[in-house]
């Protein structure tokens, strides 16, 4: 349910940090660019158009969130938003949206208008992720069936036109929504027979979706093709691509995904990807928790290069879930220290948006959530990823302009900086005293700090 179980059914001492691994990263960028004879450029559209798809950190809205519940813990989920504006992703069905064509021609919007109007009065900007499709265009009936299989089967080729239209029904229904994803994970287009992705048929409907939202209004901005980019441990030799690095192999049916739709797209202003840092078929990191957040940053240089569009993470990953699909391993802290590493990654590789998906529940229990649920009388207060999600938003958006960090210890500790804010992350399990940029620091067992 947009957490890759649909792909992973597919195939069973000194000073050099995390900046210089970046800024090490970013020379060969260069170096590759100058090689093809000029400045890398996203071929996405004007300026303008590249600014506006830089729409940075934010969070995607799930099966439970702030628009049900206690009357006050909604309000009080409502200031925490608006105080620390974030991007916000929501589907247009499923993940907490009713059926929005139950049958054809006939719209049932109230939970997606519900959802709509929480982004707007929370000041986020809104995103719009087009799937899934009705029933009726998937070969079922007027009867939603809401089970995951049906609901991660894409429609029908001949009703491709249909879903296009609806997407256009959906952007003339939210003329202030500008940003809109099409599909997710590729959900439904697996070819079995072929033992891959069937980019043909996804690339086919996207390019009508792409053309009916156009064709509503030419400033909307659009996207995909939102493929997993999953990956295996190093020297994996499986379906294995050019993309790798010491935290292991990216699938080469993902890479020919992306590089089928970016030849053969109408046009997009941004390229959407998801992933995890851990390996698909046995969850497991490379070198280790931490440094393996560095596939997020090699993965967005990659998509930068290949595509030379504006990069979103639709969703990104540290902490393997359960059978449940739940991630309860790992305690807060050290949740929000990988955390907080990957978004280095991510930001320091230049990514114009990043999705956390949010694993918001109606009890008290809810690692890794953004507010303590609505459901709950004293619920919508903030938790500990808000607090990180919405200061790295605030300190750290796209196109900052990063500087470099000595860090005397930088096996055990990750920075990132500009000339205004430093985030220091210690990845010990244990307190660890160290130097950075000449000051002492002395830090618990993965505590996460920020100086200005």
């Amino acid at each position: 349910m947009g957490r890759h179980e649909t792909s992973r059914r597919l195939s069973r001492a000194g000073r050099w940090g995390f900046t210089a691994l970046l800024g090490l990263t970013l020379l060969v960028l260069a170096l590759l660019v100058a090689m093809c004879g000029g400045v890398l450029q996203p071929r996405g559209g004007d300026a303008d158009t590249r600014r506006d798809a830089a729409v940075g950190w934010g969070f995607t809205h799930t099966q439970y969130s702030a628009d049900h519940g206690d009357a006050d813990a909604r309000k009080a989920a409502g200031r925490l938003l608006a105080a620390g504006p974030l991007s916000q992703n929501q589907h247009i069905m499923g993940w907490g949206v009713d059926n929005p064509e139950p049958k054809p021609g006939a719209y049932n919007f109230a939970d997606l208008d519900r959802r709509v109007a929480l982004m707007r009065r929370t000041a986020g900007t809104p995103v719009l992720t087009l799937c899934c499709a009705p029933d009726w265009m998937k070969g079922g009936g007027q009867r939603t069936d809401w089970s995951q299989k049906s609901l991660e089967t894409a429609p029908d080729r001949k009703y491709y036109k249909d879903f296009a239209k609806l997407a256009g029904v959906v952007a003339k229904r939210y003329p202030d929504v500008r940003h809109f994803i099409v599909w997710n994970e590729l959900k439904g287009f697996f070819d079995e027979s072929k033992n891959r992705w069937d980019y043909e048929g996804y690339t086919e409907l996207y390019n009508l979706v792409h053309a009916e939202l156009k064709k509503q209004n030419k400033n909307n901005l659009v996207g995909g093709p939102y493929v997993v980019m999953d990956s295996e441990a190093p020297g994996s030799k499986a379906n294995a691509s050019s993309l790798r690095g010491p935290w292991g192999v990216v699938d080469q049916r993902s890479v020919d995904a992306v590089t089928y739709w970016n030849k053969h797209k109408a046009g997009a202003d941004f390229v959407v990807v998801d992933g995890s840092s851990y390996t698909r078929e046995s969850d497991q990191f490379h070198p280790d928790e931490f440094g393996a957040t560095a596939k997020f940053a090699d993965v967005t240089t990659w998509l930068r290069k290949t595509t030379g569009l504006p990069v979103w993470w639709a969703e990104w990953y540290v902490e393997p879930a359960d059978g449940n699909d739940d991630r309860r391993g790992w305690t807060e802290q050290h949740r929000l220290a990988v955390q907080a590493t990957a978004m280095m990654q991510l930001a320091g590789s230049g990514a114009s948006a990043a999705f956390y998906w949010n694993p918001q529940e109606k009890s008290a229990d809810c690692p890794g959530c953004l507010w303590r649920s609505t459901e709950l009388a004293g619920g919508g207060k903030e938790l500990p990823m808000m607090k990180l999600l919405t200061r790295f938003a605030k300190d750290f958006p796209p196109g900052a302009d990063y500087r470099e960090v000595d860090i005397d210890d930088s096996s055990r500790v990750r920075a990132l900086a500009t000339d205004r804010t430093l985030l220091v992350v210690n990845t010990q399990n244990r307190a660890v005293s160290t130097r950075v940029d000449g000051r002492r620091f002395d830090l618990k067992a993965y505590e996460v700090r920020w100086e200005s």
